[in-house]
């Protein structure tokens, strides 16, 4: 599993990309469009944008998409876009708003399977839950969320379980997966 490596200059245009999408898409302004040829931000990488209120370091939206056919920066915006506004545990971010919120963004390795709930190393994996049978079920969660909450391994297996909407035993029987991320925000102030 090789995280992906973004220098200083990729990780601040990606942040760029990030915030100047989501002001003009929420002024209703046509979206910016850039011409990248670094091969690094071309790539089709995993992503999640989450945005953070400033005042509490609160949660304010976090929406990511593990497959992706888009470049790096693309998926980038998409995904600014969709924390800010589809995030179905908040309300729409309003443009007022976005001077107060911080963005962050994790950028995924692809997710491997793990046969052994010991594999995981909590605060370097994050966790992703499939269950095909009865019914389609999944449900990620990125490594930063165990280290934030203070979680033990159980912990993050148990709330893994409950993002996809399953039992909290369900990673017995579910396919597990590990991932790592790189991940880079901006400045607090």
């Amino acid at each position: 599993m090789e995280k992906p490596h973004l220098n200083e200059t990729q990780r601040k245009f990606l942040l760029q990309v990030a915030r100047e999408t989501l002001e003009r898409y929420l002024n209703d302004d046509p979206l910016p469009t850039y011409t990248v040829t670094d091969p690094a931000l071309l790539q089709q990488n995993a992503v999640f944008v989450t945005l953070w209120r400033k005042k509490d370091d609160g949660l304010r939206g976090c929406v990511g998409r593990l497959e992706t056919a888009d470049p790096l920066y693309k998926t980038v915006q998409e995904c600014a876009i969709a924390a800010a506004t589809r995030d179905f545990r908040f309300p729409p971010v309003h443009h007022s708003e976005l001077p107060s919120l911080r963005i962050e963004i994790s950028v995924l390795t692809t997710p491997q399977p793990i046969h052994k709930p010991e594999e995981i190393e909590v605060g370097r994996h994050g966790l992703l839950i499939r269950r095909e049978e009865p019914d389609y079920r999944a449900g990620l969660l990125l490594p930063e969320v165990a280290t934030r909450r203070n979680w033990n391994r159980h912990q993050f297996l148990k709330a893994v379980c409950q993002k996809a909407g399953l039992p909290p035993d369900a990673w017995q029987t579910a396919n597990l997966f590990v991932f790592e991320t790189e991940v880079f925000e901006e400045p607090h102030n």
